[in-house]
């Protein structure tokens, strides 16, 4: 990977902006010490925080990174003055590693849908056995084993690149004898014109790249599914309120 490249992934432009704080932030400690206003490691940490999330923000990262580069000085202070011993950052760290996996580069966090979407879905399904319906970033697999489980005549998968909500996934399916099947891998590399049904519940940075996949590989008839997230300068063909107060649902046929 090319340091250009590598330099638009949010996660490395999220630690250059602590880094690139270090630098104001001794400057401000410096000129408060000359007002005899002198910081504590405390004040420190928050202003370091505080300057990386001014230098999130200008470099157009998500909010929630915003969030994270304002609260992190602090917590690793925190962390560092309970005296935690170094295998519980390591098994913390593994364990944020198999749950997250790639979201630093694919910007798509954990977003869990919930039973009102998942009805929502199941009445858009075409009225006919033998389809085949799939979430792209299945997570815990909610999704899936409800379509399985209310249309047991199709076929219903979902895809997770994460390796614990894959194997919690798998393994809801095994022990409740769920006829769902879970794919580990990214969504990219199948084919959409393998199904009919195409839910999606990700990321404002992803969705125009998966509206263009969708429209090079569905077939005639299907469905393109987004929760909450539309997809700017196409047009949904149905817009549907889960529940009120709730995001949309965004239909594209194809």
């Amino acid at each position: 990977m090319t340091p250009s490249r590598l330099f638009r992934l949010p996660a490395v432009r999220a630690l250059c902006a602590q880094g690139a704080a270090l630098l104001p932030t001794a400057a401000l400690a410096y000129v408060a010490e000359g007002f005899g206003a002198g910081l504590t490691l405390l004040h420190a940490a928050a202003l370091q925080g505080l300057v990386a999330m001014l230098i999130t923000w200008k470099l157009g990262l998500a909010p929630w990174w915003r969030i994270i580069q304002l609260l992190f000085p602090v917590a690793l202070l925190a962390a560092l003055g309970l005296g935690l011993p170094p295998l519980l950052f390591l098994a913390v760290f593994v364990v944020l590693l198999g749950w997250y996996w790639s979201t630093f580069r694919t910007q798509v966090p954990y977003f869990p849908s919930n039973p009102s979407v998942w009805r929502a879905v199941a009445a858009l399904l075409p009225d006919r056995q033998g389809i085949s319906a799939i979430d792209v970033g299945s997570g815990l697999g909610g999704l899936a084993l409800y379509l399985a489980r209310v249309r047991p005549d199709i076929k219903s998968a979902g895809i997770e690149l994460a390796p614990l909500p894959y194997l919690y996934s798998r393994l809801r399916a095994k022990l409740t004898k769920n006829g769902a099947i879970f794919i580990r891998g990214d969504y990219e590399e199948i084919d959409f014109g393998d199904y009919d049904v195409v839910f999606a519940y990700l990321s404002p940075a992803v969705m125009l790249a998966l509206f263009d996949k969708a429209r090079r590989e569905m077939k005639v008839g299907s469905l393109l599914i987004s929760y909450e997230f539309n997809i700017p300068g196409f047009k949904p063909d149905k817009t549907i309120l889960t529940t009120e107060g709730a995001p949309p649902l965004y239909v594209w046929a194809f």
